[in-house]
């Protein structure tokens, strides 16, 4: 196993700057797949991939209003932190949530890239 300090020796020998970071937005319903596979080709390019922490709408995971709602707002501080945002508009579905999302992405000045 590598050390931390061969690690942070590689990092810096390779001398870049801080990778972009992207936030994933879409139904978790419609999309789901979608996001597994970017998740995996983004962090694979090299991003900092900020994603879904959990599905809201999952009935085994109890969730309660309040915390969906706070969900939502966390995933609007991941937004801020983004350089970018992906949308997985699969199907050309764009649900309430995602909405809100991309209206605040485009208040921050933030690039939308959409799958479809």
């Amino acid at each position: 196993m590598i050390s931390l300090d061969a690690l942070l020796e590689k990092k810096e020998q390779l001398g870049q700057s801080r990778p972009v970071i992207v936030t994933h937005c879409g139904s978790t319903t419609r999309a789901m797949q979608a996001f597994e596979e970017c998740r995996l080709k983004d962090t694979l390019a090299g991003m900092i991939v900020l994603t879904i922490g959990a599905r809201k709408n999952d009935v085994a995971l109890g969730i309660t209003a309040e915390q969906a709602e706070r969900l939502d707002i966390l995933h609007l501080w991941k937004i801020e932190l983004a350089d970018f945002v992906r949308v997985f508009n699969v199907g050309g579905y764009i649900g309430e949530s995602t909405r809100r999302e991309i209206e605040y992405a485009q208040r921050l000045g933030k690039p939308i890239i959409y799958l479809e």
